[in-house]
């Protein structure tokens, strides 16, 4: 799976004929509408990242924001060792939890969870709206632990060494919350 994410970036990354490698050694060196054009081309993965692990377009919207303000500032330290994308991700990856840490502090906060995972009896089950839905409502309702590895692994393919490095995390921890997430999973779409 990661072969194949990792070719629909490349040919992403090149489809109007100039090399991210270019882009990014030219926004190194200041040029801001090469970092423009690298922003366009990576937005759309990195909010559908946030958006699923933060389950909250606005703080979505939030973490994106942030993680291209870090990328630009960071920029001068990028090495290329890996991709553009994958460490753009991993800045994503680090903005969604540092947000997730300092909103699990706030008073109430899993209480509010809570609330918002367990189905009300005045609302009916969504089931019409399709399987897709019902997906992406289980993927949405999994603890954060199992959701962020079950995004990063399942959903945008990164190995569980990669998973593991990007939640800071051990690799048996990211293989027994992925192992969490599948069977919440099927239990949750079981019902």
């Amino acid at each position: 799976m990661g072969t194949v994410v990792a070719l629909r970036m490349t040919e992403a990354a090149e489809e109007d004929g100039v090399s991210e490698a270019l882009l990014v050694r030219q926004a190194k060196n200041g040029d801001v509408a090469s970092f423009e054009t690298l922003y366009r081309r990576h937005e759309g993965r990195v909010y559908a990242l946030c958006l699923r692990m933060t389950r909250a377009p606005d703080r979505a919207e939030d973490c994106l924001q942030e993680a291209f303000v870090k990328a630009w500032r960071s920029l001068p330290s990028f090495e290329g060792r890996s991709a553009f994308g994958t460490w753009l991700h991993r800045i994503a990856v680090n903005q969604v939890l540092s947000l997730q840490r300092s909103e699990s502090r706030k008073a109430g906060f899993l209480e509010l969870v809570e609330e918002r995972l367990e189905p009300s009896d005045n609302q009916p089950a969504q089931r019409d709206a399709g399987v897709e839905m019902d997906l992406e409502q289980a993927i949405g309702s999994l603890p954060p632990g199992a959701r962020n590895v079950f995004v990063l692994f399942a959903v945008h393919g990164y190995s569980h060494d990669e998973t593991a490095d990007m939640l800071g995390v051990a690799v048996g921890t990211c293989k027994a919350q992925l192992h969490r997430a599948r069977r919440l999973l099927a239990e949750r779409l079981d019902r």
